[in-house]
């Protein structure tokens, strides 16, 4: 029996990845000799350009919360238009990551990837053709809405690169992969900044000319380095089956309060200083200043959030930084009924670092419920390969499951602050509502996984 292994012929026992082009028919990776003898440059490699294509995608899905910086008095748009035009992007992303979900099994990750990141030219070259003043509202809310679209790449390449790693590398992976994706958010803003600093606040195409070239090279690189996996399945059982399981909708409400408020916040944070202290930041310029640095920062700390959930249960972390993004919240209330700016970015920049955390710790959540309910049917005297087969199955589904619901909670903080500031205006009303539902996170943690009686699902 003969194979290739990147372009080099073997013989005998094929120990490696067998290919035909761009399909790998033969994926091994739980086996240390596969995994050694080429399967992990392959996996790596296809991990490089998934991140490279996530992070694209998460800078267009963050378009809006840049472009409204340029939009002026020449576009006649209130505060309360402009937050409508960032939560259509945030909305149109969620739905889309159920679908982006599966597409991986049916049209190969390479392939989807392809096409996802070339679908990213839709949104920038419609912005590009109309963003100018005299452009009706409702064209600019089609064409933020079409930016969606860069949302659903989270749930794929999430989906793709969980299939080319073994067990004990998977955190790792998929990580890396997430927390590159969410660098976006914050590239845009800087690549934003970067714009209105020297072209000015009249030229938001130059922000779109940096990145169709980006797009067009990330889109050529999936094309020319990664692959297809002809073992990846669909199995939409396994959807169907974690949707009836209680935890699913748990993790779900705490991903919407973690990843949620990460995505919302990145999209709303340069409008609300905008609004909340038009005095100090009464050019776009002055407010790019400081959006970028939230979505840095929750995104880099991410990865902090899993290993602390390695190391104390994922669970206690969850619960803590529930606790703190409920004070974080609370301190942002309190400097805007006292107008204080400083006190503002600290409370502000602590929600974006306790989501980031947030984020990593409630996905640890995942594998480690499914396999502790495998642990306890095996100890039942089920059978074990069954038991954790299932637990794997189970934990890819709401991966993907909470994924999109969560990115749900991105619409629901820009709809709180755009309701606040038409009721109030102010955001005191969103910031009173992030409170009450951080505290519901904590206490739905609590009671659930760490009240003494909760406790059968040992190591969460």
């Amino acid at each position: 029996m003969s194979a290739t292994l990147e372009g080099v012929p073997t013989t005998g026992t094929v120990t490696g990845p067998s290919r035909r082009g761009h399909w790998i028919d033969d994926w091994r990776p739980e086996d240390r000799t596969f995994w050694n003898n080429g399967g992990s440059r392959i996996a790596r490699r296809n991990l490089i350009f998934s991140i490279l294509a996530e992070h694209i995608g998460f800078s267009i899905w963050s378009l809006w919360a840049v472009t409204v910086l340029f939009l002026g008095p020449a576009y006649h748009i209130d505060p309360a238009g402009k937050f409508l035009l960032t939560s259509l992007p945030a909305l149109v992303g969620s739905a889309l990551r159920i679908p982006y979900t599966f597409a991986v099994a049916r049209f190969g990750g390479r392939n989807w990837t392809i096409f996802s990141a070339a679908l990213l030219l839709v949104p920038t070259i419609l912005a590009a053709v109309v963003l100018s003043p005299g452009v009706s509202y409702p064209t600019l809310l089609i064409v933020a809405a079409v930016a969606g679209v860069g949302g659903g790449n989270f749930a794929s390449s999430m989906t793709n690169i969980n299939a080319y790693y073994p067990e004990r590398l998977k955190g790792w992976a998929l990580g890396l992969n997430a927390g590159g994706g969410n660098l976006g958010v914050a590239a845009i803003q800087l690549v934003g900044l970067l714009v209105l600093a020297t072209a000015g606040k009249d030229h938001p195409r130059v922000v779109l000319a940096v990145y169709i070239p980006l797009i067009v090279l990330v889109t050529l690189g999936a094309a020319l380095f990664m692959d297809n996996l002809s073992s990846a399945k669909n199995d939409r059982g396994a959807m169907r089956d974690v949707a009836r399981d209680g935890h699913t909708w748990v993790i779900s409400l705490l991903y919407i309060g973690t990843f949620g408020s990460f995505i919302g916040f990145g999209f709303a944070f340069g409008q609300v200083l905008q609004v909340q202290f038009h005095d100090q930041f009464s050019t776009p310029i002055k407010a790019a200043y400081l959006t970028f640095l939230g979505p840095l920062l929750g995104s880099l700390i991410r990865p902090a959030g899993g290993i602390l959930a390695d190391r104390v249960g994922g669970a206690k972390v969850t619960f803590v930084n529930f606790v703190a993004m409920a004070a974080a919240a609370a301190i942002v209330l309190v400097a805007s009924l006292t107008e204080s700016l400083p006190l503002f970015l600290v409370g502000f920049i602590a929600l974006f670092v306790f989501s980031g955390v947030g984020n990593g710790s409630t996905y640890k959540m995942i594998p480690a419920i499914f396999r502790a309910k495998a642990q306890a049917s095996i100890d039942a005297g089920g059978d074990p390969v069954a038991a954790q087969h299932s637990a794997r199955r189970l934990s890819g589904a709401l991966i993907g499951l909470a994924g999109a619901i969560g990115a749900f909670g991105g619409v629901l903080v820009n709809l709180a602050f755009r309701q606040s500031f038409l009721s109030y205006r102010t955001g005191n009303a969103a910031y009173i509502s992030f409170i009450a539902f951080y505290a519901l996170c904590f206490v739905v943690t609590w009671f659930v996984y760490l009240r003494p009686s909760a406790r059968r699902l040992a190591g969460i």
